[in-house]
């Protein structure tokens, strides 16, 4: 028997970051492809905002990153926290969506959920590498778990949280087959060459620990093969001067082209890339480049995260392959010799990264699913609405 809940759907949302943003905005984009009349309101960017959506409070005041950050906006954050439960209990969504930024979402979920509000969480937090007591806030805040890889859902069906696997959208935007030559036309590279991207990260302290190895990687490569060109991908202009700081006084005459703003066609074009581990190895993997994945933090950090991390592997390939793909150096193993070793083995195999290449291609299958329509669809469901 087909049943109907009241239509529009009301929609309560908050994201807190520009990724996020995208992924609601395409959210909206789905209601509307179906003619399903909606309406949104809550914590939007710029994107969601395009789709109608109506803000409480501009998302920038959630966009904070690092512990000394967060400490200083900590009463302005609970503050925020507050006021969205208090207009959603005010004004009750058919459904609340948090989407990422699980610190200030899950906690607005479970005081929303106490009050007889649907809440779906999109995009999960990762409690499968490490911090495994918030599965008990999750227990208690999300009525449904929206999840972009497939051993999210395992590891949430295993602890009998609602959970659906959706795919993840950056896989359903790229396409499986890669123009590496228009990518350097459109960057000015050479056709043929062996080009290297490097994308050393694009927060202050990762190019404060990772900088200076990948550039003495740069700089070793390049002394054994004069002909290799290095491509840096920079975020904005303040990591790009804080990098430019660095290759001044590492290697000054070290041949580089840094390009700003778009670090996926600085990858497209290359033969292989060098890169601080993160979300970027999933695009390197989805556009079937072969990578060299390294991570370098504090002492103090990296001695809490081999207490709290229960995972075998950082990047994202590896994770999703359950097998090393890609070579991963952490700390004082990601030195020049490893990473260069690892470089060179890229580009004097060509049989192995044609493997390699085939693998990610299954990967990437795997997680082109539709996802915007995949989160629409679960979402409808819990809400029992049928179109």
């Amino acid at each position: 028997m087909v049943s109907f809940a009241k239509l529009p759907v009301r929609v309560g949302i908050v994201v807190g970051e520009a990724s996020g943003d995208l992924l609601a905005a395409d959210l909206c984009k789905e209601f509307k492809r179906r003619q399903i009349p909606f309406t949104v309101v809550g914590v939007a960017g710029p994107e969601l905002l395009q789709q109608g959506a109506q803000s409480l409070f501009p998302m920038e005041g959630l966009s904070v990153m690092g512990l000394g950050e967060i400490l200083k906006q900590l009463p302005q954050l609970l503050r925020s926290r507050r006021e969205v439960a208090e207009y959603f209990i005010a004004h009750p969504p058919d459904v609340f969506i948090g989407v990422d930024a699980p610190e200030f979402n899950l906690d607005v979920e479970k005081i929303l959920k106490k009050h007889g509000i649907r809440t779906v969480h999109y995009v999960s937090p990762s409690v499968w590498a490490w911090r495994r007591w918030r599965l008990k806030k999750i227990a208690k805040a999300v009525d449904l778990m929206l999840c972009l890889f497939p051993f999210e859902k395992c590891f949430y069906t295993e602890h009998q949280i609602p959970v659906q696997f959706v795919g993840h959208p950056s896989a359903d935007e790229i396409p499986l087959t890669i123009d590496t030559l228009a990518a350097r036309h459109a960057l000015g590279l050479p056709e043929i060459a062996s080009i290297i991207a490097i994308l050393p990260g694009s927060r202050c302290n990762e190019i404060n620990y990772l900088g200076q190895v990948f550039l003495k990687t740069a700089q070793h490569c390049y002394q054994q093969d004069p002909k290799l060109i290095f491509v840096v991908a920079m975020v904005n202009e303040e990591r790009e001067l804080q990098f430019l700081q660095l290759a001044k006084q590492i290697a000054p005459n070290l041949p580089l082209q840094l390009i700003r703003g778009r670090s996926r066609q600085v990858m497209m074009a290359a033969d292989v890339v060098l890169l601080a581990s993160g979300t970027a190895t999933l695009e390197a993997m989805l556009l079937k480049k072969p990578m060299v994945v390294a991570y370098k933090m504090s002492k103090l950090s990296y001695w809490m995260a081999k207490l709290l991390i229960k995972i075998d592997y950082i990047a994202l390939p590896n994770l999703l392959a359950k097998k090393q793909l890609v070579p991963e150096f952490i700390q004082k193993k990601a030195n020049v010799a490893n990473l260069s070793q690892a470089l060179f083995y890229y580009l004097n195999n060509p049989d192995f990264v044609s493997k390699l290449k085939k693998e990610f291609l299954v990967l990437h299958q795997q997680l082109r699913c539709q996802a915007s329509k995949q989160a629409v669809d679960a979402i409808l469901k819990i809400l029992n609405v049928h179109v």
